[in-house]
């Protein structure tokens, strides 16, 4: 099950109190305050990790607490500090402090660490209470209370190039040409109902290079005000580096103007916001084994008065996918390898 949202709640551990004690033994008439610090309480660290790829283990199990510090002991003994706790989180995961909306962190890359929830500080004992004048102090500390925050949890899927269009463009079928996934496939809308990723490979080694596809669920008109399924997945593509927008050619969408269908997409994603209408294009034809012409010709014309690069694909002939994937291959190379 693929969950990309969650919300929990972390409790740092407390500080251990300090304690008040004396020293009373044989032969030290003057013993004096003898009372230990409190342990300090453990941490809440989260840690990005490259293993998880969902925020599941988040929505069925919201509380994180970390262990508090021990009291502090007679004989000048500190309580043992409180173990911290660990959460790991997928790479692409955005921390938000529910009550502020404030952004706590975000995870853009393996093995960050960072403390959520700072531990509480334990309280000294009486032994740091004695001067030359209060020679038997009785007062000592509490420990201090660990953080608590609410937090929003939001992931963010990272990958190269995503894959936008209408439902039934060809999104599934080409990410299950061009990589190992395994989308549900099927002659309905909406079959896609989370991201798929793929990894994609063109070249032999030693020069072989890959990159990360993400395919989405079908946009269709009004999805950035909730329309359909695409709206709650688009922030998968906010960290793509380029986007390919597929238009179905065929007759079989039932919608007779490609060109209208490629306008409206992209209305979409300009509604969204977050910089989706700004981001790099390819424009890809899809079902030519089936093509209706004019459809074809009117947005290849159409991508060529926008400078969009511009592909014609069939998933299932292979027709036109080679080019593709050495094309996203191309344009996903830095700038110094380019030169």
């Amino acid at each position: 099950m693929f969950i990309d949202e969650a919300r929990i709640r972390v409790k740092a551990g407390d500080g251990g109190n300090g304690c008040m004690a004396f020293r009373r033994e044989k032969f030290v008439p003057r013993g004096g305050p003898s009372g230990g610090d409190g342990g300090r309480g453990g941490d809440v660290v989260m840690v990005s990790s490259q293993r998880h790829n969902t925020l599941i283990h988040f929505r069925y199990n919201p509380e994180h607490k970390a262990q508090r510090g021990e009291h502090g002991m007679g004989s000048n003994c500190t309580g043992l500090d409180g173990n911290s706790i660990i959460l790991q989180v997928p790479v692409g995961t955005s921390v938000y402090d529910q009550e502020t909306g404030e952004l706590v962190h975000d995870f853009s890359t393996p093995d960050e660490r960072v403390v959520i929830a700072k531990g509480g500080r334990g309280g000294r004992g009486n032994q740091h209470f004695a001067t030359s004048t209060h020679q038997a102090p009785r007062e000592h500390e509490l420990g201090r209370p660990g953080e608590e925050r609410q937090l929003r949890l939001e992931l963010k899927l990272l990958a190269d190039v995503g894959l936008v269009g209408y439902p039934n463009a060809g999104k599934s079928t080409l990410i299950s040409r061009i990589s190992a996934a395994k989308p549900k496939i099927a002659d309905y809308p909406f079959t896609t109902l989370e991201p798929n990723l793929g990894v994609v490979s063109v070249g032999e080694e030693p020069e072989r290079e890959s990159f990360v596809v993400a395919d989405m669920p079908g946009l269709i008109e009004g999805a950035h005000l909730g329309q359909g399924l695409g709206v709650q997945f688009l922030r998968h593509i906010e960290r793509t580096r380029l986007l390919v927008h597929l238009v179905d050619v065929s007759d079989a969408s039932g919608r007779p103007d490609s060109v209208e269908d490629f306008k409206v997409i992209n209305q979409e994603l300009a509604g969204f916001g977050h910089g989706l209408e700004d981001k790099p294009m390819i424009v890809v034809a899809t079902k030519i084994d089936s093509v209706n012409p004019d459809k074809l010709k009117k947005l290849s014309a159409h991508a060529k008065r926008r400078k969009l690069e511009f592909h014609a694909i069939s998933a299932v002939t292979g027709e036109g996918i080679e080019e593709l994937k050495w094309a996203l291959a191309k344009r996903l190379r830095p700038a110094e390898v380019e030169a």
